[in-house]
């Protein structure tokens, strides 16, 4: 891991030579996109699931989460995050043990909206950097692919970048342009590794309210 920067730079070195420093001003549109859209799918739809099957303030949603959200986006683990997220959502959403001992084991190994968000974004920056055109059944392609790869991708860092290859192959998109998205893969995987835990808080309190076993906290201090 001590060798991989250098590794990323080699591999980085002839891409920018062919075609000009200009393919790296990209890149800052690229960070920005991602993240903005994992704040829009956070604020918009995971408010919106807790909000409409559990009744719960967005705002107590992520006061509760904000302990596993924020050890996701530093460690870019969904599965070394995993003891986290169990306690923030027993301790501090209400959810019982018997279903998020089984939910969110199964969520960081399958639930992955910020990868399938993220491979979808660097897909469409790879085409844009080749001057590619994708048609609209290529776009849905892309959307059908990211979304498949992401339920097979492990929660440790960086193998979202790994299955971004299935992504890009399944749309005839050079590989090469990966190697743009590697120089900056780890800023990327903190925002998505994020979405991807509050995923899946957001589900099982979705499953936890359709059985009838979530118990709204109450008004106390959240654990951290």
């Amino acid at each position: 891991m001590a060798f991989a920067p250098i590794g990323v730079f080699g591999l980085i070195t002839p891409v920018v030579a062919e075609h000009g420093p200009s393919a790296l001003l990209p890149l800052l549109k690229v960070i920005i996109t991602v993240y903005l859209s994992c704040f829009l799918h956070a604020a918009i739809v995971y408010s919106g699931a807790v909000y409409f099957s559990a009744k719960m303030s967005p705002v107590t949603f992520f006061k509760g989460a904000a302990p596993a959200m924020m050890v996701a986006f530093t460690t870019s683990s969904s599965s070394g995050t995993l003891p986290i997220t169990m306690r923030c959502a027993e301790e501090n959403l209400g959810v019982p043990k018997s279903i998020s001992s089984f939910v969110l084991p199964l969520g960081a190994t399958i639930n992955m909206d910020g990868t399938a968000l993220y491979q979808g974004v660097c897909a469409l920056f790879v085409a844009q950097i080749y001057g590619i055109d994708l048609t609209f059944v290529q776009q849905l392609t892309i959307v059908l692919t990211a979304t498949l790869a992401s339920i097979g991708t492990a929660g440790v860092p960086g193998a979202g970048l790994i299955m971004l290859t299935m992504v890009l192959q399944s749309v005839g998109l050079p590989l090469e342009g990966m190697v743009l998205v590697g120089g900056i893969d780890r800023i990327l995987d903190m925002a998505r590794t994020c979405i991807n835990v509050t995923g899946d808080m957001a589900g099982t309190i979705l499953v936890s309210a359709t059985e009838g076993e979530l118990q709204l906290p109450a008004k106390k201090s959240i654990s951290t």
